[in-house]
């Protein structure tokens, strides 16, 4: 997200808090006194995954809904990648993103609706787990007939897509785990 995005969003919640750790991480080797208290957040739009660094009288919790670019609640805000999670907030990411995937399902739900293909041999809808050829086909002709409205809808016309909502949580997931996917359709990742 650029400098002009987030001062377009001030004030708007931005991550979600996966795990706070008010007294910093256990393996940081520094004294109590001088370890920071931190939060752990995904961003809700490209599933960017913050360590932030807690101002004093910072007031969050797991399942929050932040703006990363508050300057009085955070003193830091750091990118991070999946493997620096601490495991209480890798344990609560895929609760988040199920949240998150839910909370703007008609986002989610167009990318049944628009998703293209990326080469002559590979689809969009191919990188998602569990759906081949066969089943790729299925929805493309069904979303000829008329676009997706909800998961529900998509589940009840495509058969064999028995969680069209899971399968997109998956995704994201693996895309975040993952350091050398070639194909990325929803988390951002800066190399």
């Amino acid at each position: 997200m650029s400098d002009d995005e987030r001062d377009d969003t001030a004030g708007e919640p931005t991550a979600v808090v996966l795990d706070v750790l008010p007294h910093g991480r256990t393996e940081d080797d520094r004294p109590q006194y001088q370890k920071e208290p931190l939060a752990y957040a995904v961003d809700a739009e490209d599933f960017e995954l913050y360590e932030l660094v807690l101002a004093d009288g910072a007031d969050v919790s797991i399942g929050d809904a932040v703006d990363v670019t508050d300057g009085g609640a955070f003193q830091r805000v750091n990118r991070i990648e999946y493997d620096d999670l601490p495991s209480g907030a890798s344990a609560e990411l895929e609760y988040a993103i199920e949240e998150l995937v839910e909370a703007d399902e008609q986002r989610f739900v167009d990318f049944y609706n628009d998703a293209q293909p990326i080469t002559l041999r590979l689809h969009q809808l191919n990188l998602l787990p569990g759906i081949g050829k066969k089943l790729r086909n299925n929805i493309l002709d069904e979303r000829k007939r008329a676009p997706f409205e909800s998961f529900a809808d998509i589940e009840e016309r495509i058969s064999g897509l028995h969680n069209p909502k899971e399968v997109l949580v998956e995704r994201i997931i693996e895309e975040l785990r993952e350091d050398d996917l070639k194909y990325r359709i929803f988390a951002r990742h800066d190399e």
